[in-house]
């Protein structure tokens, strides 16, 4: 058997931790970095090129200094505004992390898609593209929240969130309130990795039932895709998580799942 891959996955905080999970299911018997930059946190609150400034040589210095053979970019906000440029600027093999509109327009029953995202990720004209190319006729409402990741980081950290919290940036996402049921939004895209760390809260908070749309899965599909099918088990691998604000972790019991049971050094 080779040497086990070593799979580096960034986000602007602690939402690549759905990605994760998904991809270390998949490739039980890969290395993992888990690199969250917090102190760039939180990336929706930053312009596009101020993204770009920041990722691309910090991306540089991480594949520097850890040699990953897979680097996962496990933000909307980020890779719809860098990926260009990572794929232009290194060798390694990047997947990104982009809204699901394809998928979710193409699942639709009532042709009422919500995209819900950070405001930097749905202004961005990627996401708008995406939009054009694949709503099949359906009508996408855009909805941007300020605060839905940081409450997603709150609640993950132990910390209170309250519903009202929660409903203030959910709400707009329902379109046809008081409408029947075949004229309302059905489907609602979670543009940001934070957001399905809240997914039981969206669940018990909606309105109506909607089909939620995560893209984790076919991000660890791609991962897979690229570097093969997973060839042993956690055995003889690791984990190890950095925050770029150098402050050390206090989270293991909240993180073990995420990493496959594995203890994040």
């Amino acid at each position: 058997m080779g040497k086990p891959p070593t799979i580096l996955v960034f986000d602007s905080g602690l939402g690549g931790l759905t990605v994760l999970r998904e991809v270390v299911l998949a490739r039980p018997d890969a290395h993992y970095l888990y690199v969250a930059d917090d102190a760039f946190f939180p990336y929706g609150h930053h312009s596009e090129d101020e993204i770009i400034d920041r990722v691309v040589p910090l991306i540089g210095e991480l594949i520097a200094a850890h040699h990953p053979d897979l680097v996962v970019i496990a933000c909307n906000t980020m890779s719809v505004s860098v990926m260009a440029h990572l794929r232009a600027a290194y060798t390694a093999p990047f997947v990104g992390t982009v809204p699901a509109i394809k998928p979710a327009c193409a699942s639709s029953r009532t042709k009422r898609v919500s995209v819900l995202g950070t405001k930097a990720t749905v202004k961005r004209e990627y996401t708008q593209a995406l939009i054009r190319d694949f709503a099949q006729g359906c009508e996408v409402t855009l909805v941007g929240s300020a605060e839905l990741a940081a409450l997603a980081e709150t609640a993950l950290s132990g910390g209170v969130v309250s519903d009202e919290e929660i409903l203030a940036e959910l709400m707009p996402c329902f379109v046809g309130a008081g409408a029947d049921a075949s004229k309302r939004t059905d489907t609602i895209v979670l543009a940001c990795t934070h957001y399905p760390l809240l997914l039981d809260r969206l669940n018990e908070l909606a309105p109506w039932p909607v089909d939620w749309i995560d893209p984790a899965p076919a991000i660890a599909r791609r991962v897979t895709s690229l570097l093969g099918e997973a060839r042993g088990g956690p055995e003889e691998t690791g984990a190890k998580m950095i925050f770029t604000s150098g402050r050390s972790h206090r989270l293991n019991s909240a993180l073990m799942p995420f990493f496959g049971g594995r203890v994040p050094a």
